[in-house]
């Protein structure tokens, strides 16, 4: 195909999401709308992305990152004054032009790609999208002439009786022969509001002579454009079924979808199963045949194959193979457990390593510790690693056992295959194999 250059419209305020936040930036499934939109105009592979921004110009760019390319439009002066803004950005050798806005978020990738194909074959000046709404009212209607081209749009306002009727409205994504664009674009006039529309374009190209296409969505769901807080809402139930049903087709089980909330960039593997009330937010990666929930959120973190979690939270942590966590434990950032770990219930973990086959039952808290293969955690044990000022190291090497209600007084080393007694403060390193207990503990006699 052709060279294609891709504008996303991200500039405006949205003064009646009643928000501090640019508008693009709200976020449906976990992200950001512009986002789900930048998403998928990359899966296109344009030659140039070009996101026109405005309002929370820098907010939008963070959001972002460094991958598109950035344009300002420093007044909202209407959609074709947007683009018009990227004028200078875009190559000379580039032929077509997808123009798209930020603030619909659940556009697909087969629907731009429907478009394009549509674009190449016949070469219009103009391919847009359409939809056809049930009740189309405040939406700008598609007339066609006698051989079913478009011929025109109608804003509402202006519409006869007769053109209200219709059902087909413009969405308002084009794709646009480069060439032809820009010198219409100094054509397009002033509205009576101050503006300068995309929408009159359409108008143009039928007055030079030139076709316009139009490919109507499959879904017109997914034209849905989010201007306030009800259709933040609406966005986020069609695009969460959207994702739940794509993973149920790729192999996983819900045990009920209606109560289980996956984000956008989320990614699971087969014969996982979910249960009721289970969130994976963020940038979760979750391994095969592993059993979630109930009442289990898991934000931003890896969980390996066949890793179990009942009722806990885990955040910014990372599970190897066949780990088991809950009830009611909190993985907090940092945590990285080796395989075959077990954390029981009412177990806290931060910014700390677990060796393989560590064994935490419950009522134990473990802050910036290394613990090494095989250890066992008593029920109650403390890694007291804040003294008011700093954060200090807590390390236990293999196949130690801590035993219940230790306090271990940071920074402290607790040698491989030593054992602590039962209400023990570990002030002082605890030499390999050996054995220490009292307060403050002391080591009492070598282990053979």
């Amino acid at each position: 195909m052709s060279d294609l250059a891709v504008i996303v419209l991200a500039a405006g305020e949205g003064t009646r999401m009643n928000s501090r936040k640019p508008k693009v930036l709200h976020t449906v499934a976990g992200a950001p709308m512009v986002s789900h939109v930048v998403r998928a105009a990359t899966a296109l592979s344009p030659r140039q992305l070009i996101v026109v921004i405005g309002h929370g110009a820098e907010d939008v760019k963070a959001a972002l990152g460094s991958e598109p390319t950035y344009v300002e439009q420093a007044q909202q002066l209407g959609t074709a004054h947007a683009v018009l803004q990227a004028r200078g950005q875009v190559a000379g050798s580039i032929e077509d032009i997808l123009v798209l806005y930020g603030d619909t978020p659940l556009i697909t990738v087969e629907t731009l790609v429907a478009m394009r194909e549509r674009h190449a074959a016949s070469r219009p000046a103009i391919t847009m999208l359409t939809a056809h709404f049930d009740d189309p009212t405040g939406y700008g209607r598609i007339i066609r002439g006698p051989d079913g081209r478009v011929v025109g749009i109608v804003e509402e306002k202006v519409a006869t009786d007769a053109q209200k009727a219709i059902h087909e409205i413009n969405t308002g994504l084009y794709i646009f022969d480069a060439a032809w664009l820009w010198p219409a674009l100094d054509r397009v006039e002033k509205s009576p509001a101050g503006e300068y529309y995309l929408t009159d374009l359409v108008a143009l190209a039928v007055a030079d002579g030139r076709s316009v296409e139009a490919i109507v969505a499959d879904d017109p769901r997914e034209t849905l454009g989010v201007n306030t807080r009800f259709q933040q809402a609406e966005a986020e139930a069609i695009l969460r079924d959207r994702i739940r049903r794509r993973w149920l087709e790729a192999g996983v089980t819900m045990i009920d979808p209606s109560s289980t909330w996956i984000d956008a960039e989320v990614s699971i593997g087969a014969d996982t199963v979910l249960y009721p009330d289970t969130y994976l937010l963020g940038r979760t990666v979750v391994g095969e045949q592993c059993r979630l929930g109930p009442g289990t959120l898991i934000r931003d973190s890896t969980i390996g194959d066949r890793c179990e979690v009942v009722f806990s939270m885990i955040e910014e942590a990372l599970l190897e193979e066949d780990v088991d966590i809950g009830p009611y434990s909190h993985l907090r950032r940092g945590a990285r457990l080796g395989r075959g770990v077990h954390i029981g219930n009412f177990g806290e973990i931060k910014n700390s390593t677990l060796g393989p086959g560590v064994k935490m039952g419950h009522f134990s808290y473990l802050g910036d510790a290394t613990v090494g293969e095989g250890v066992n955690i008593g029920a109650g044990t403390i890694t007291c690693n804040y003294d008011g000022e700093k954060k200090h190291p807590t390390v236990i090497g293999d196949r130690a056992f801590i035993g219940s209600d230790t306090m271990l007084v940071a920074p402290v080393e607790v040698g491989e295959e030593s054992r602590t007694g039962a209400g023990s403060v570990v002030t002082r390193d605890i030499p390999p194999r050996s054995l220490a207990y009292g307060v403050p503990a002391r080591v009492r006699e070598p282990r053979s």
